[in-house]
């Protein structure tokens, strides 16, 4: 059995440098900037649903605990966590944004 799964795990790495060679370059460091910006504006907007469904949920959780404290708290918890990655999310998001105007990538 180790030696059928050696085998195709080499089988398969010698096939990562043909895959390499295909792939197209990306020239330089403005078309790598212009990808990465382009890969988090198309990722932000739902990213951004998700950590406000997640606030939104603690918010609800906070509200109907009904005088419950281990449920106030979690939902409490929730709500921070939803704030934090809503913060580290617009925070990537300004610097791609200053890094591409920095480069000139529009």
């Amino acid at each position: 059995m180790k030696i059928l799964i050696s085998a195709i795990a080499l089988f398969t790495l010698s096939a990562l440098p043909v895959l390499a060679q295909s792939a197209p370059t990306l020239g330089n460091i403005q078309v790598l900037a212009q990808s990465i910006g382009s890969i988090v504006n198309t990722l932000l907007p739902v990213v951004v649903a998700i950590a406000l469904l997640g606030f939104f949920w603690g918010l609800a959780k906070f509200i109907f605990a009904a005088g419950d404290e281990s449920k106030k708290e979690e939902g409490r918890r929730v709500m921070v966590w939803g704030v934090i990655a809503l913060f580290v999310m617009v925070s990537v998001w300004g610097l791609v944004f200053f890094i591409g105007n920095a480069l000139g990538v529009g």
